[in-house]
């Protein structure tokens, strides 16, 4: 599939998860990048790897504040929010910032520059769908005044925007509709089920599974993530896309899974589920197939699983031995 030339790109949210592993594939594809995050939820260590790197820049910035980049850009990649159920509770307001000022902030820099502008959205647009697999037509089950719709409608709102932008002032966009991601990066403590499942299991502690665990989600390895992310980025189709593993599994599946990857002797316990938990989440990549040049994920979830483990024990290792 033919990918549109681009040469100069801005990342928003840079030293977060996903935003950093773009940050690098990027490079790879011969882009000078420019990342921008205000280092809420991400962090330095994901792209200090970057920092040396002639192509490279990265600035401290609130992108909810007045954005501003000199010279040519040909494409915005909005990857900044805070993305955890932790940082739901704790991070209300910055999520709802950030989805609605700094969309509108990074929305108007790229119709400025006439550059690209591609909007990580979320599976979370779906809510609690009543519908599963969920495709793009599907328009939700969303609480929105409960603990999760800050994000939910922080993304929905992001959309709209858009798509506004898209329509009023003839901006270049793309929306991608990301399902549950894993891999290296994650941080150990994000409240999302896997980096929670190898923290518990690395140190032989009781793994907690919200619920009767009977909940599905759907675990595209970062990875495959960032090649559909690549082809959508460089096609001709608006969106909204799904990226994600349309292989379903049970969060107890899960858990047992990664204490057998670890070799722990951790035991399942099982906690109240919180409100609005999805029942099941899932992706219907039927379109990104289509219009993404065959695009599906190719990473094995055992793979991608025992990568991740590598990382988090490492990370956890470091973390212990910083400890007094």
């Amino acid at each position: 599939m033919a990918v549109r030339r681009i040469e100069r790109v801005l990342v928003t949210g840079a030293a977060g998860f996903i935003g950093s592993h773009l940050c690098e594939r990027l490079l790879a594809e011969g882009c000078e990048v420019l990342g921008f995050d205000n280092l809420l939820t991400g962090s330095m260590e994901n792209i200090e790897g970057l920092l040396g790197h002639p192509r490279f820049s990265f600035e401290h910035y609130d992108v909810t504040n007045y954005l501003y980049v000199p010279g040519d850009l040909d494409a915005i990649l909005h990857f900044a929010s805070p993305a955890s159920p932790a940082d739901f509770e704790r991070l209300p307001i910055q999520i709802l910032k950030v989805g609605s000022l700094g969309t509108h902030k990074a929305l108007g820099l790229a119709k400025a520059k006439a550059a690209r502008f591609l909007l990580a959205s979320t599976s979370e647009c779906y809510g609690d769908p009543e519908v599963n697999p969920q495709p793009e037509s599907y328009w939700g089950h969303v609480n929105p005044i409960g603990i999760r719709g800050v994000y939910d409608e922080a993304k929905r709102f992001a959309e709209a925007m858009t798509m506004a932008y898209h329509r009023h002032h003839g901006v270049d966009v793309r929306i991608v509709r990301i399902f549950n991601t894993f891999g290296p990066r994650m941080q150990l403590d994000d409240g999302r089920a896997i980096p929670n499942f190898f923290r518990q299991a690395l140190r032989g502690e009781h793994v907690t599974v919200f619920g009767d665990g009977s909940q599905t989600r759907s675990f595209c390895y970062v990875d495959d993530l960032v090649e559909g992310i690549w082809r959508l980025l460089g096609s001709d189709y608006v969106g909204p896309v799904n990226i994600g593993n349309p292989k379903e599994m049970s969060l107890l599946e899960m858990a047992r899974k990664i204490i057998e990857l670890c070799g722990s002797k951790s035991r399942i316990v099982h906690r109240e589920l919180p409100p609005d938990d999805p029942k099941v989440r899932r992706p219907d990549i039927g379109l990104a197939r289509r219009v993404l040049g065959g695009w599906e994920p190719v990473v094995p979830i055992e793979e991608g699983l025992a990568r991740t483990r590598d990382y988090f024990a490492v990370a956890l290792a470091r973390r212990e031995a910083k400890s007094p």
